[in-house]
């Protein structure tokens, strides 16, 4: 793939307020959708939700292999920011400002262009979603006596489940950024380190985990970019970490360190069959199916570790995608059109009956 057309918005209700982001990947007939981004971001500026749009666009667009990229906002100050033209003050927006140019330099041309919000419609329709979706979860958490983050109360069983008795509720951190995921490189059992932007985010992570309190114990995979993750966070929580083999990412064999298209290069009919079967291996490496067997064998342990506990969980992207399959009860498609951001945080509840629940996916409103 070429050149794709990426329109982002975002917003806030209140400024700060309820926010939310839309993006949208056009091919470059500008009419065939490719792909689609939203989600609501918690309370945050209207600026702040423009970035995260434009990050989810240009993650997209990254993820399906494009060379070139047109931008399209009706952020007047994004457009003029991205471009150079104008200066960041706003300390909220200097690591998302970062975080975009970081994005931008993996392809080959990115082009930033102000549009009228009419022109801008698909993504503002997501945005507004998303948004609609903020105001019902801040109306929801209004309607009740919020605990204090320190004393933060068990999870209770949404109604609707029919789980019984109280979960074991893991909070699952992707790790911060390293070298290898900068230039979208399959990352396994190699082991690069956090770079500079990758500390950062562990560090803004680690003072979400620590403000929202009441975590129990820090379990990480023993790869060093999930432990320096973990140490931050067990640090600002004043608590250990506990290192669980089976949290370590996938073992991508032969593709380690590859980028999408050169394992495809490299096994073509290989790499078309392992998109779409999880029993299928690369070359020297781990299926997908695998990788879910382990990963049961994490869940039994960890609830039967922490039983009604909160457990901060540090990993990558298929281990956690695969306890939130788990947690759903899902297919194997989840595994493919699933995005875990860096340094996201997601949240599943597994009940002592063998019930579960999903709280929270990819939330990345502490970045």
């Amino acid at each position: 793939m070429s050149r794709v057309v990426v329109e982002a918005d975002g917003g806030s209700r209140g400024n700060p307020g309820p926010a939310g982001y839309g993006a949208v990947v056009f091919g470059a007939d500008h009419e065939t959708v490719l792909a689609e981004r939203s989600a609501s971001i918690g309370r945050a500026t209207n600026n702040v939700a423009e970035y995260q749009g434009l990050i989810a666009g240009l993650t997209a667009a990254a993820e399906l292999g494009a060379d070139e990229v047109d931008v399209r906002m009706d952020s007047k100050l994004v457009v003029e920011q991205m471009s150079g033209r104008w200066k960041i003050k706003h300390p909220d927006m200097i690591p998302l400002a970062a975080r975009a140019r970081e994005l931008a330099r993996g392809f080959a041309r990115v082009e930033f262009t102000w549009v009228p919000r009419a022109e801008n419609a698909h993504a503002d329709r997501l945005a507004n979603e998303a948004m609609d979706a903020a105001d019902s979860a801040a109306s929801g958490s209004e309607s009740a006596s919020p605990a204090p983050a320190s004393a933060a109360p068990p999870a209770k069983s949404p109604g609707w489940t029919g789980a019984v008795g109280t979960p074991t509720r893991m909070l699952l951190l992707r790790h911060g950024q390293t070298p290898l995921s900068v230039e979208r490189r399959y990352s396994g059992r190699g082991n690069p380190p956090l770079t500079e932007l990758g500390r950062a985010q562990a560090r803004a992570a680690a003072r979400r985990i620590a403000e929202r309190g009441n975590v129990a114990a820090v379990v990480s995979s023993p790869l060093g970019r999930a432990r320096e993750t973990a140490d931050a966070a067990a640090s600002a929580l004043g608590l250990p970490v506990t290192v669980h083999e089976g949290l370590i990412e996938t073992d991508f064999g032969k593709w380690e360190g590859l980028t999408f298209l050169e394992a495809a290069q490299r096994d073509p009919d290989l790499h078309r069959r392992w998109l779409g079967d999880t029993s299928v291996r690369p070359p020297g490496g781990e299926s997908f199916d695998e990788v879910r067997g382990r990963l049961a064998t994490v869940r039994d342990d960890l609830v039967a570790e922490y039983s009604g506990a909160n457990v901060l969980v540090v990993s990558h992207v298929t281990p956690i995608k695969t306890l939130l399959r788990m947690a759903l009860d899902a297919g194997p498609s989840l595994l493919y059109r699933l995005h875990l951001d860096l340094a996201s945080l997601s949240i599943a509840e597994f009940y002592p009956d063998g019930g579960a629940a999903v709280r929270l996916v990819n939330d990345t409103s502490h970045l």
